[in-house]
């Protein structure tokens, strides 16, 4: 009995991309907690889920953040 084909489930495929014969990590590690903790991805921010760390993709949308703009 074939599978059905749909959504793919999430898993720690997503975190990686085979390259010949290297693994690539396509998140960053969290600075904080370390290797291991990956941060996710917000469009705009990269965000920590076990410590709440934050961080911009880019200077420019940072520091208009911080002057209220969006």
């Amino acid at each position: 009995m074939p599978k059905a084909s749909g959504p793919r489930e999430k898993g720690v495929w997503t975190y990686y991309k085979v390259e010949g014969d290297k693994l690539v990590r396509l998140r960053p590690f969290c600075e904080r907690c370390g290797p291991g903790v990956f941060m996710a991805d917000h469009g705009d921010r990269w965000q920590c889920g076990k410590c709440g760390l934050t961080r911009f993709k880019t200077e420019e949308g940072a520091s208009a953040r911080a002057r209220g703009k969006r």
